[in-house]
């Protein structure tokens, strides 16, 4: 393959993945990753858990500490990028280099949301998006802090977890009338919430926050319904807005995040996007964005083989099913598919899992799946979702029934 530059910017997930996958494919150009934070890259998901409760082992390196050295991958840690000349091809970086580049991968990731009512109050005011955020907040979740968690989505409630487990009292604080009430059906998340009052969590759904002050050493926040939370530190975490900076800079299609095509091909030739800042058109013309580990690295991949011209990887049948999971509270609980689906089966029970959660649309057929600490079906249950499976409720509620057989059979 032809000698060149391929830049990544972002230095996350995607960005890793995508260098990776070039070496893999024989790629013998110049490779950058270029990144704003000092770290090597990192995976998110263990922030909210292994980091803070096991710091001193816990590891979140995407590749071995030698990788890029191994692979001629160019690291640029630590150094943000802050112009982008798609004409001439170039990168702008802080400390004042220029990179030129002949295809560009743009793996920006997300920013959190802001609170300016929260943020306004300075010290003890937290969020979690980095590996340095989550060092910090090692040293606020300690025995008996009283710490005030605002959005009860899966970070929240992770981190409700985990400051339980570190011996602190926790309080999640939701505007919305439940908990992870964007990617999680009703019986799960009213379920989890039972399981989390039961280890001393306090909870407050449907109720925003009105004021925000510091009384003393303590924070409080005012609820709508005249409810006081006094806590030593607010952590808050109410989503994420995707990182268009640059894209904005050059002029490419925005619409809630960088658009892209099938080849994560933004409206520039030959610069890519993937990841959290990228989103792609659905049939119905709806920007779509997927905010999950998966995604970051089934579309890196699918960028690195479009700028070398290679054919798209073949996808498995379920490959258009979102997947993510979270742990909290010793539940390990994978997603998959349309967790608005108007209809759910329970094959098994909750309340002692293992257990798994079916999906059904209008029709009948699977559309979404949860598996409660039994991963190892989540395969099948994928499978049953690629193909719309129309299966008797009270054959896919029977757990003496192999699942695997059942996905096999579908039509």
């Amino acid at each position: 393959m032809s000698a060149s530059t391929i830049a990544i910017v972002g230095a996350g997930q995607a960005g890793a993945t995508a260098a990776a996958e070039l070496r893999r494919q024989g790629y013998t150009g110049r490779v950058v990753l270029i990144g704003d934070e000092p770290h090597a890259p990192y995976e998110r998901p263990p922030l909210s858990k292994d980091v803070l409760l096991q710091p001193d082992t816990a590891r979140c390196a995407i590749h071995a500490d030698d990788f890029y050295q191994q692979q001629s991958i160019e690291l640029r840690l630590g150094v943000p990028v802050v112009g982008l000349d798609p004409h001439a091809r170039t990168l702008a970086l802080q400390d004042g280099t220029t990179i030129v580049f002949d295809k560009l991968l743009l793996a920006t990731g997300a920013r959190v949301r802001r609170l300016p009512m929260l943020d306004a109050l300075g010290d003890g005011i937290h969020t979690l998006r980095t590996l340095d955020d989550a060092r910090r907040l090692h040293a606020v979740l300690k025995p008996g802090r009283r710490v005030l968690l605002v959005g009860a989505g899966v970070i929240g409630l992770e981190l409700a977890s985990s400051a339980v487990d570190l011996g602190a009292e926790a309080t999640v604080i939701e505007q919305a009338p439940r908990a992870m009430m964007r990617c999680s059906p009703p019986m799960l998340s009213e379920h989890l919430c039972d399981v989390h009052r039961a280890r001393g969590v306090s909870l407050h759904l449907g109720v925003p926050i009105v004021s925000a002050a510091r009384e003393g050493d303590e924070i409080v926040l005012t609820l709508q319904d005249g409810t006081r939370c006094a806590g030593d530190a607010v952590i808050y975490g109410i989503g994420v807005e995707p990182e268009t900076t640059l894209a904005r800079m050059a002029g490419l299609d925005i619409d809630n995040g960088i658009v892209v095509d099938a080849q994560c091909r933004t409206s520039h030739p030959d610069i890519y996007a993937a990841g959290d800042a990228a989103c792609r058109r659905a049939p119905n013309g709806r920007a779509v964005r997927e905010e999950t580990w998966e995604n970051a690295n089934r579309q890196a991949v699918t960028a690195a083989r479009a700028m070398l011209a290679l054919d798209p990887e073949s996808e498995p049948e379920s490959a258009d099913a979102p997947w993510f999971w979270t742990d909290q509270c010793g539940l390990n609980i994978q997603f998959a598919g349309d967790m608005a689906a108007p209809e759910w089966l329970a094959r098994g029970s909750l309340a002692a899992p293992p257990c798994v959660l079916f999906g059904l649309d209008g029709d009948g057929a699977v559309v979404g799946a949860i598996t409660v600490n039994q991963g190892r079906d989540m395969r099948s249950a994928k499978a049953l979702i690629g193909k719309r499976a129309r299966i008797a409720r009270e054959v896919l509620v029977d757990a003496t029934r192999n699942l695997r057989d059942l996905a096999r059979e579908a039509a």
